[in-house]
């Protein structure tokens, strides 16, 4: 095996986990909203949580599209063994965005219905939110391979672990959408959303304490990852820092600020990350199928790369300019 063939394969694996990086930051918040709907009053509070994400919501999706068609063209295999196994939780995510998308457009095109729609773009944001963790959780607790496929069932993805990671994003999605609310809001709606922020830090943190200790258990690779020597002198530093990130994030909330906290969350979001990269690296089907065993052919990863280097920095060009357009605070007639 080439040395260029194992940098493509790596600037790959970069290049996938990127995307699911942003799409978790930009999508995250969003899904988040929706899963606060209700605890948010009718009427102008709504309308101005929606605008605030009106903007953007939908390009953040963009991401979740190059993340899955790069897994697809770069990493076949993986591909071809993921899908079947998460076919269940995937098709529901699905749904779930399909459903929120709706909701989104059809409450303000049919204000008869707005209570219904409303019902509508809560239960599709945490329904893909769940799925998306449970999703994660249904991996991590191993896929049975056969040959060069998925060797089990339907429902193989289905367990206590699974749920436990699904419940967690949905509190760490409430989280984020607490934060942007409280940046990008004022008054009554900016306090709620900062009371809101404060009890999800709480809720989060205890899930991440909790899949962190489910997941060790697992399976032994995970443990000696995490645990064996020397390799615990740098993975200890990920539950410090944690730490350390929560005792600012609740400062930031103490003094009142507006930005901070959003930026200390998506930081909790990023520790969590290189815990999972910690966890399953270099693997991309955890104890199963390494990066490298299923990357496609040099010539088809130099092809793709080629394309990938031209539409990433438009895609991140747009979507900073949309953010800078719309930076200032909102209300229910829109952003000022």
């Amino acid at each position: 095996m080439s040395l260029v063939h194992i940098d493509l394969t790596v600037i790959w694996a970069g290049i996938i986990g990127f995307a699911i990086v942003a799409y978790v930051v930009l999508d995250g918040f969003d899904l988040g909203i929706g899963i606060l709907f209700p605890f948010i009053a009718v009427g102008d509070d709504r309308d101005t949580a929606m605008n605030s994400i009106a903007p953007v919501w939908d390009g953040n999706e963009t991401w979740l599209v190059l993340g899955g068609g790069g897994l697809l063209a770069a990493f076949p295999l993986a591909y071809a063994i993921i899908l079947p196994a998460l076919y269940v939780p995937i098709m529901a995510m699905l749904l779930g965005l399909v459903l929120r998308g709706v909701a989104f457009e059809f409450r303000w095109r049919d204000p008869a219905h707005r209570p219904a729609w409303d019902v509508a773009f809560t239960l599709g944001s945490t329904l893909a939110a769940f799925m998306q963790g449970a999703a994660l959780g249904g991996l991590l607790q191993g896929v049975k391979v056969t040959g060069r496929g998925y060797g089990g069932g339907a429902w193989d993805w289905l367990s206590g672990f699974s749920l436990l990671t699904g419940a967690s994003l949905v509190l760490g999605y409430a989280l984020l959408g607490a934060c942007w609310l409280n940046w990008k809001t004022a008054g009554a709606l900016q306090r709620q959303a900062a009371g809101y922020a404060r009890r999800f830090g709480i809720l989060l943190l205890l899930a991440i304490g909790g899949v962190s200790l489910a997941t060790l258990g697992l399976d032994a690779n995970y443990a000696s990852r995490w645990l064996s020597m020397p390799d615990i002198l740098f993975t200890a530093l990920v539950p410090v820092a944690t730490l350390i990130v929560t005792a600012l994030f609740y400062r930031s909330l103490a003094r009142n600020r507006d930005v901070q906290p959003f930026f200390w969350a998506l930081a909790l979001f990023g520790l969590c990350i290189v815990g999972l990269g910690i966890s399953i690296w270099p693997d991309v089907v955890p104890m199963r199928v390494t990066i490298w065993q299923a990357a496609a052919p040099q010539r088809s990863q130099i092809f793709m790369l080629v394309g990938a280097a031209i539409m990433v920095p438009i895609i991140l060009v747009y979507t900073g300019w949309a953010y800078w357009v719309f930076r200032g605070k909102v209300d229910s007639a829109g952003y000022h």
